[in-house]
C-alpha cells in the first residue's frame, strides 16, 4: 500500500520542494500501522497538481488546498465536506451543515486539530484519505488509527465510509486522540 503526502513548496533564493514535519511524522505512523497489518508499504510524493492517485492501494494525506486530488476525492463524499469561510476551514457534515473547525483556529487557541479520514472504494482499489484542518491534524488521524482500526472495522466493514478525528497535542506528539463525528457509511 502506498503512502503519499503532499510536497509543501518553499521559496528562498530557489523554489524548493520540502514535506512538512507533520506530514513526515504521519507517513511514519502509517507506515508503522500497515506493517503491523503485514501490508507492503512504499512512499510517493503528491505534487501541487497532482489529480489522480497512483495505481493500487494507496493512503492520500492531502487537504483540498494541497492539491487537487485531495479536493476531488472530498467531492465524492455524501456525508462531509471541507469548507472555508473567512479564511478558516471547517469539516461541515452535508446533510445539516453542522461544522467541525480546529480548536487551534479558536480566539483562545488550543492545542488541538481536527482531520477528516475517508474510505472510498474506486477502480477495485482501496484509497484512504485523510486531510487535516492543518497538518498536525493528520497526525492526529494516523495516531486515532493505530489505535482504533478495528473497531472502526467492526462499525463498518469494507464499505465507504467517512469520520471526523479531533486529537490533541504537544509539539509534534499527539497526546490525545478521539472520534469527533461519524463514522458515516455511503
Amino acid at each position: 500500500m502506498s503512502i503519499g503526502v503532499p510536497y509543501r513548496y518553499q521559496t528562498t533564493d530557489r523554489e524548493r520542494p520540502l514535506i512538512a514535519a507533520e506530514d513526515a511524522e504521519t507517513t511514519n505512523q502509517l507506515e508503522a500501522l500497515l506493517t503491523a497489518l503485514s501490508l507492503a508499504t512504499s512512499r510517493y510524493q503528491i505534487e501541487p497538481d497532482r489529480t489522480e492517485p497512483p495505481a493500487g492501494d494507496t493512503v492520500v494525506v492531502c487537504g483540498p488546498k494541497s492539491a487537487p486530488i485531495g479536493a476531488d476525492l472530498l467531492s465524492r463524499d455524501p456525508a462531509l465536506a471541507m469548507t472555508e469561510d473567512d479564511g478558516r476551514s471547517w469539516i461541515e457534515q452535508r446533510e445539516d451543515g453542522t461544522r467541525i473547525g480546529s480548536p487551534s483556529d479558536e480566539p483562545t487557541p488550543q492545542s488541538a486539530d481536527v482531520a477528516y479520514v475517508a474510505r472510498h472504494v474506486i477502480d477495485n482499489c482501496v484509497i484512504v484519505h485523510i486531510a487535516g484542518i492543518h497538518g498536525i491534524g493528520s497526525l492526529g488521524a494516523a495516531h486515532y488509527l493505530r489505535a482504533h482500526l478495528a473497531d472502526v472495522f467492526r462499525q463498518v466493514g469494507q464499505r465507504p465510509m467517512s469520520l471526523v478525528v479531533r486529537a490533541t497535542y504537544d509539539g509534534l506528539t499527539i497526546t490525545d486522540s478521539e472520534l469527533a463525528a461519524g463514522p458515516y457509511v455511503w
